[in-house]
């Protein structure tokens, strides 16, 4: 029996996680949402939770502080840094789906992870997979930040490519929100489908893995992989690659995140490799896609730049929603307003969140510039 908080239950990661707690016959401690309340009252009901909140940052961070087993993160954008914070300062184990947290906050995120000598366990399916090909059998294999001294060569992620693989620019120029929204293999939230289709996703999960992992981000590749079915590989110096395949079902990375390090059974749709047939591997088109490569220049700045870059992709990728931006504009309104912002690592919360209001800001003014 394990005493679970989920952090934004109302969405994708968060549903499909009760359903695993439910499964497993484990307690809920607390449930937040974004805004979704009737779901969420829905929930509260069904698992009796005596603890939640909707909407308000305060109550949602003072939910992730109830001591529990694990705190399960699976709050969209940089909303999600502040409870992951405030989980890991009440002393709270955190399985993290909330890639912002990593991406804006690394730098303290990890350091106060390492002061409580708690762990932050993976959700995302990539990084789950570099977690399973790291911890093989008994052996646990340590991942140092000396990039000399690692038995790891790199850490190769796979991409589906979204839903505008294959594109020219020009064949980019008129696409909407709709068209984005069109994932080929996984059912997401639209923030996180649009962050697919320009590859932010891809970019801001290998800032994400080399903070978890600690790698250096020239050391991480992306490769396309339309089917799903890879989820991320490892390279050893040896030569030595070890990947992770399975269906694309979210439920797996989420339950060995709970239950790590026992893995229990699943009643889950099983990999048959006869029917899944040729598997394809194609490079990255960083002419056509190159968020990716601004991602890697945003974290070789260093953490504020990073900050900086998340804030401005959430707005650009609003404003696209909204249509009041052009798709091919996202990635080059991000690099200038992350260039825009002073690199370095912060200090505290508030010098994140400032970058972040700052960034946004500048992606608006950007924004009016072009309608006007």
């Amino acid at each position: 029996m394990k005493r679970i908080t989920i952090l934004g239950s109302t969405g994708s990661i968060g549903v499909q996680a009760l359903q695993v707690i439910e499964r497993l016959g484990w307690q809920v401690v607390a449930l937040t949402a974004h805004s979704n309340t009737a779901l969420l009252h829905e929930q509260v009901r069904k698992f009796n939770v005596k603890h939640f909140a909707c909407g308000n940052a305060e109550e949602i961070a003072n939910c992730a502080a109830i001591p529990c087993d694990i705190v399960l993160n699976a709050i969209v954008g940089i909303a999600g840094l502040r409870p992951t914070v405030a989980a890991l300062e009440a002393g709270n184990p955190v399985a993290l789906a909330n890639k912002e947290s990593l991406v804006a906050g690394g730098h303290l995120v990890m350091a106060l992870a390492s002061a409580k000598g708690l762990p932050i366990l993976p959700v995302d399916s990539e990084h789950s997979a570099i977690f399973q090909c790291l911890h093989v059998g008994d052996i646990v294999l340590d991942v140092p930040g000396d990039r000399g001294r690692s038995p790891l060569r790199k850490l190769i992620l796979t991409a589906s490519g979204g839903a505008f693989f294959g594109k020219t620019r020009e064949e980019l120029t008129h696409v909407t929100a709709a068209d984005a929204l069109c994932h080929p293999t996984w059912n997401m939230g639209a923030k996180i489908t649009v962050d697919s289709a320009t590859l932010f996703n891809k970019g801001l999960e290998v800032i994400e893995a080399a903070w978890l992992f600690g790698m250096h981000v020239d050391d991480i590749d992306v490769v396309v992989h339309r089917q799903s079915i890879v989820h991320s590989l490892v390279e050893y110096n040896d030569g030595a690659v070890l990947a992770q395949l399975g269906a694309p079902d979210m439920q797996l990375p989420i339950q060995y995140a709970l239950t790590y390090p026992a893995r229990l059974p699943m009643p889950a749709q099983r990999l048959n490799l006869a029917v899944a047939g040729t598997l394809t591997f194609e490079a990255v088109d960083h002419d056509t896609f190159p968020a990716i490569e601004l991602c890697k220049t945003a974290w070789r700045r260093g953490g504020l730049a990073c900050a900086a870059l998340n804030g401005a992709n959430e707005a650009a990728n609003a404003l696209f929603r909204q249509g009041k931006l052009g798709f091919l504009d996202i990635t080059p309104m991000v690099e200038q307003a992350m260039l825009a912002i002073p690199a370095g690592d912060p200090r505290n919360l508030e010098d994140i969140f400032a970058v972040d209001n700052a960034a946004r800001q500048s992606i608006k003014n950007y924004a009016l510039r072009i309608m006007h």
